[in-house]
């Protein structure tokens, strides 16, 4: 049997991996859902068909780092999985069933004829929105809190709906449309980038405000957050966090405004990863906040040990063959249907 518990950190280590895989599903599931949340908007039925070529290669691999996040807090940290998932059963169904609707989009709209394509539009459209306002949601209620009692949730079904939650799902939508924007940008030309990048010069002002508005909030949702962001020394050691926040933004805005194509899906791209190392140190080392840590809700070292084994055989597959299909599917969409 496998065990590197003498030689790792197996609870922390595996909670980077999940972060990780969350992470990553955030950012490259990110652009596409906001793809869809944009598309009944586009200018012209060409600039819909390039949009969704641009992201049909992509999508459904995008989703592979969901199901990673999802079964590894489900076999590493099994304790967290039976008190979080009770909490949000609402919300998750309610978000795959998302999902599914736009993948279903994806499938028929390419078959279908001029008549019946509005449909899967809008199946597109609204399967997107609601995946994306209700991931917001269950960040937010991640983020406040649930309530336990000995080894499982005690709260109701609706305690997910909150004035916070429902702020981070608006806030979520506006983000990936920011990243849906710019990924246009990116990947089209002509009308449908011109416009893509009015958009996202649009989106921008909503996202600085639903920046602030969650940076000023977070703070007082937990005496711990607030010291730990708001006393010395950490004060000053946090400080590059926000003021890199700023400057993304400000080359963000330089960016859009000078016509640059590459460099504002990347620092979009960036802008979420500094919102993302945020909540991270806001949240460490909870993994059900503020009740239950990594360590208390790992799984034996045995186990994590064996999954690790797994991991490392076949994580870097995946990486692997996730960077390939973006070089292969470099370039520009145009509109002509090769899905």
């Amino acid at each position: 049997m496998f065990d590197f518990s003498p030689f790792l950190n197996l609870p922390l280590l595996w909670g980077g991996i999940i972060a990780l895989a969350v992470f990553l599903y955030v950012l490259l599931d990110g652009f596409d859902l906001g793809v869809g949340i944009l598309f009944p908007f586009a200018p012209s039925e060409d600039c819909r068909h390039k949009m969704m070529n641009s992201v049909a290669p992509f999508w459904d691999g995008n989703e592979t780092w969901l199901v990673l996040g999802g079964g590894g807090l489900f076999a590493a940290f099994p304790l967290a999985y039976s008190i979080l998932f009770p909490a949000f059963y609402i919300p998750l169904i309610i978000m795959l069933l998302g999902l599914i609707f736009r993948g279903v989009a994806f499938e028929f709209r390419f078959k279908a004829s001029p008549e019946t394509r509005k449909l899967w539009d809008y199946s597109f459209h609204f399967g997107s929105l609601i995946a994306a306002f209700f991931q917001g949601m269950i960040l937010g209620s991640f983020v406040e809190g649930v309530s336990v009692q000995g080894r499982g949730f005690s709260g109701g079904p609706f305690d997910w709906l909150s004035s916070f939650s429902l702020m981070t799902g608006l806030a979520l939508v506006f983000g990936y449309a920011l990243l849906g924007a710019t990924w246009i940008v990116m990947k089209t030309e002509g009308i449908s980038q011109e416009w893509a990048r009015k958009v996202a010069l649009y989106v921008l002002i909503y996202i600085a405000g639903f920046m602030g508005l969650v940076s000023l909030w977070v703070p007082f949702l937990n005496e711990e957050i607030f010291r730990r962001w708001f006393s010395f020394p950490n004060l000053a050691y946090l400080s590059p966090i926000p003021i890199l926040t700023a400057c993304t933004f400000l080359a963000l805005y330089w960016g859009l405004s000078k016509k640059r194509e590459f460099l504002p899906f990347f620092l979009s791209l960036f802008l979420f990863t500094l919102g993302y190392v945020g909540l991270v140190i806001s949240l460490w080392p909870w993994i059900v906040p503020y009740t239950v840590p990594l360590w208390k809700a790992a799984a034996d070292t045995r186990s994590l040990s064996l999954m690790l084994v797994g991991v490392i055989l076949f994580l870097p597959f995946v990486l692997g063959y996730t960077f390939y299909s973006y070089y292969v599917f470099r370039g520009k969409a145009t509109p002509q249907e090769w899905y």
